[in-house]
């Protein structure tokens, strides 16, 4: 399994390189530094040939100390001259469990911590900050619509300068759609999920979704004076940030306003919607929080939360990654991931959703063909039936019955040229059960929680559009497929400039100006019209666009109908 994991390491270190930068900005460096006077401080950026960034801008204070494990406190104090031409700190990262033993999680271990890694990234606790980019001349009063960027990592891994969005921002002024982006670094893995009653007790829950309201808090308040339209708002959020959108828009029951007005009027989801899931205080949580406080040697201390805060940095770090991460044999068995607290998200986001607690606002949502290949790639001792039913009662689904479980494996066919990557035929199992495993893990993760979620969103609010897609342009790719994360090349970076890339950028900027993606009005040209209309999704009209490399097609979202009937009519006992 050694090759594969190498495969596994070359696919995920790409997706967290560094965007292929705009041109270098010392061919500018004769142009005068930009400066925002924001209400709050005196920015100074950077200017490249045609944006100007203002990285790591602080929006609350450094979550250190007493402060760590506790919600954002807000940063009231002005920033006075601040330089925001450098990187953003990356929050602590949890790439893989620091006490596994597989191949893989050592080696991605052993990479996360090489100091060359750790300075690149400059990670730090002091990691609450902001990017803004923008087009080169813009300023005050400009009203450009915004987009906020919520990153993706599985709620364990990720930094908000992994995304340098300067030639997506290129792409959308040249297609005539020119607006702000901005992208939210927020708190990941023990630091921004840690489970458990006491964390319940202390108010301390879904820390990293609180740090992405602060940062949309940031933006309401301070986004006009780098010529964005505080009213204009769409969040755009890839797997574990595309969860998060979800969640922004049940967070305290729908409730999306601040100082009266609403802090987002649109929402993209790229991989990822409700996340079903037991309470903060739920036995697999408290599992977690007491192997870490073990770890961390608390278990002796009267309040072993407050031990936890006050231990140093790198015995905090290494107790919180002690268990199991995304990439061991657990998978999307997510040791920290948002779960209902009671306040902050009161309920499971599926239960919030099918209530209606939700800010419903015009959305589109989607997945890559192949989610799962890139998850079920650990599990190679997973060969029968009987073992994948234990395997997912024992890491997965608590509250499922062995026979409910076994129902769900029901809906798989263990016919090798129905797994995934579809489409492949007799080839890419790898070992016996591998497509099976791939494609449940992809459906129940992603793919057919889509579906499961947009019937309940167009049965609350059938007013409120949906537009949704199947991306199958990395058809053949061995494996892997059109894996999970992919859509970060060919979406958000475009290093791939094919029809894929320019269509569906081209959609994403209409929408961000008219929450449609088929409007092309507005902006400073309608070059970003695209020739084929996407099709709204409603409860009757259930038609997907296909993005390839070279064309769009449409898709009835029909597949697998068996499966999503069954998630759906047992979404009660599916929690993870």
């Amino acid at each position: 399994m050694k090759g594969i994991a190498a495969l596994v390491i070359a696919a995920l270190v790409g997706q967290v390189a560094a965007a292929p930068p705009e041109p270098p900005t010392h061919l500018v460096e004769k142009r005068a530094a930009p400066t925002v006077s924001s209400p709050a401080a005196s920015i100074v950026g950077t200017s490249r040939l045609a944006t100007e960034a203002f990285n790591g801008i602080p929006f609350a204070q450094p979550p250190v100390g007493p402060l760590r494990l506790k919600p954002p406190v807000r940063l009231n104090s002005s920033l006075g001259n601040f330089d925001a031409s450098g990187i953003a700190p990356a929050c602590p990262q949890f790439a893989a469990d620091s006490d596994s033993n597989e191949f893989l999680a050592q080696v991605m271990d052993t990479v996360m911590n090489l100091p060359f890694f750790q300075q690149a990234l400059k990670i730090s606790e002091d990691c609450l900050t902001l990017n803004v980019i923008r087009p080169i001349g813009t300023k005050a009063g400009d009203k450009l619509p915004v987009l906020f960027w919520i990153y993706g990592g599985g709620f364990e891994l990720g930094w908000s300068s992994m995304y340098d969005a300067g030639p997506l921002l290129v792409n959308a002024i040249n297609m005539g759609k020119p607006y702000v982006f901005v992208a939210v670094n927020y708190r990941v893995a023990g630091f921004g999920f840690m489970p458990g009653k006491e964390i319940l007790a202390d108010g301390a829950a879904n820390l990293g979704l609180l740090d992405q309201r602060m940062g949309l808090e940031w933006v309401a308040d301070n986004i006009e004076a780098f010529g964005g339209d505080p009213d204009k708002v769409t969040i755009w959020g890839e797997s574990a940030g595309a969860i998060s959108v979800l969640d922004q828009m049940a967070l305290y029951d729908g409730d999306n306003t601040y100082k009266g007005k609403p802090l987002f009027r649109g929402a993209i989801m790229n991989s990822g919607s409700i996340a079903p899931a037991e309470p903060v205080d739920c036995q697999k949580g408290q599992v977690v929080y007491d192997q870490v406080v073990a770890k961390a040697g608390c278990a002796g201390a009267a309040d072993t939360l407050a031990c936890l805060r006050a231990a140093p940095y790198d015995k905090f770090l290494a107790a919180a990654n002690s268990v199991p991460a995304i990439l061991s044999y657990n998978s999307v068995a997510l040791s920290y991931l948002p779960r209902p607290d009671g306040k902050v998200l009161t309920k499971s986001p599926d239960v919030l959703i099918k209530e209606g607690k939700y800010a419903a606002v015009p959305m589109i949502i989607g997945d890559q063909e192949d989610e799962g290949t890139l998850f079920a790639l650990f599990q190679s001792n997973i060969t029968t039936s009987a073992k994948l039913v234990s395997y997912l009662g024992d890491l997965f689904f608590h509250r499922a019955t062995k026979a409910q479980i076994e129902g769900l494996v029901e809906t798989y066919s263990t016919w090798v040229w129905d797994g995934s990557p579809f489409g492949s035929g007799l080839l890419n199992e790898i070992y016996p059960g591998f497509k099976r495993l791939a494609a449940l893990l992809g459906d129940m993760v992603f793919t057919l929680t889509r579906r499961v979620f947009l019937e309940m969103a167009t049965t609350v609010n059938p007013n409120v559009p949906a537009w949704s897609y199947l991306a199958s342009y990395n058809r053949g790719t061995p494996i892997l497929g059109t894996f999970h994360g992919s859509d970060i090349v060919q979406v958000f970076y475009g290093i791939l400039p094919n029809y894929a890339a320019k269509s569906i950028q081209g959609y994403y900027a209409n929408f961000v100006y008219n929450l449609d993606p088929n409007n092309a009005a507005g902006g400073t040209s309608a070059r970003s019209k695209i020739a084929e209309t996407w099709p709204r999704w409603t409860g009757k009209e259930r038609k997907l666009i296909n993005f390839f490399a070279n064309r769009n097609g449409y898709l009835d979202d029909d597949f697998r109908s068996d499966t999503a009937k069954y998630i759906a009519a047992h979404a009660d006992v599916f929690l993870v």
